[in-house]
């Protein structure tokens, strides 16, 4: 992706942060249901977080867990960074590109993403990074918005997307779960749910 679009997506996510929190919440009671519960609480150990956003995942997580978060918007990250100090949760948190991480190979044991595929540039790439990032044995855990399951429902994202792709970056026909299958982690939990539009999933990197 050219430079100069990416600062144009890095500016609208910018713009947006302070009001993203009340465009969610509609969208996490209709259609999210419990899944951020569901990812988060899988989690275990050292766990990276890739595209935190403002922090909507942070009240899930246990206690106990090693957190890092990963964030591209310097703003968003800024709502999380207080959204932490409120809920009195510390976690590492920093300005990065879930499409290259500046982290070591296999240094978690849990690495999260929720709804957030949906709108990066390449999202073959983040999850190969995630993936990189895990240990051997690791967790991936990802959430999101994906292509839904009657092709009734694909039309109108195909026609969606005619508008949502070049203004704001957002996919709506994607299934990262096909990216992971590729890379050959066994999925070892799956659900898809309203008209299959919701995919989350749990899949274990190959410990050798």
């Amino acid at each position: 992706m050219p430079a100069d679009r990416q600062e144009r997506l890095r500016a609208r996510w910018n713009k947006h942060a302070g009001s993203y929190d009340r465009q969610l919440a509609r969208a996490d009671r209709r259609f999210l249901a419990d899944s951020r519960a569901w990812v988060c609480a899988q989690a275990t150990g050292d766990v990276l977080e890739v595209a935190i956003g403002t922090g909507l995942n942070l009240p899930y997580y246990p206690d106990g867990v090693r957190l890092t978060a990963v964030e591209w918007s310097a703003d968003m990250l800024a709502h999380a960074r207080d959204r932490a100090a409120h809920l009195g949760r510390e976690v590492d948190l920093r300005q990065g590109d879930a499409q290259a991480l500046d982290l070591p190979d296999g240094t978690f044991d849990t690495v999260v993403c929720t709804f957030s595929l949906c709108a990066i540039p390449d999202d073959r790439r983040a999850v190969a990074e995630m993936v990189r990032v895990l240990r051997p044995g690791g967790l991936l855990l990802l959430a999101d918005h994906v292509e839904g399951a009657p092709w009734a429902v694909r039309a109108v994202q195909w026609v969606v997307e005619r508008v949502s792709i070049p203004v704001d970056g957002e996919h709506y026909r994607r299934r990262p779960i096909r990216h992971v299958q590729a890379m050959g982690l066994p999925i070892e939990r799956h659900d898809r749910m309203k008209l299959g539009i919701i995919e989350r999933l749990a899949a274990r990197k190959p410990s050798h």
